[in-house]
């Protein structure tokens, strides 16, 4: 049940990003700044995601090798 819970949400931001898209292209002249915040939330999440899995992944590796020194 969690992980479909999880597989939805993690489509949530790539969904705000199309559904932006498709709504500016959709609009006429002023009413496409409607859709920018959007898909500025949309890129945001996605960028923090993506930063905040860089650092979880260097944070383990770095305690992975801390590990493996001190048993040396």
């Amino acid at each position: 049940m969690k992980t479909s819970k999880n597989f939805l949400l993690s489509l949530a931001a790539p969904c705000l990003v199309l559904i932006a898209i498709i709504g500016f292209f959709h609009r006429k002249d002023n009413n496409r700044v409607q859709a920018i915040p959007a898909l500025v939330v949309g890129i945001g999440l996605i960028f923090s995601n993506t930063l905040g899995r860089t650092k979880r992944r260097k944070k383990l590796l770095n305690q992975m090798l801390n590990r493996r020194n001190t048993l040396n």
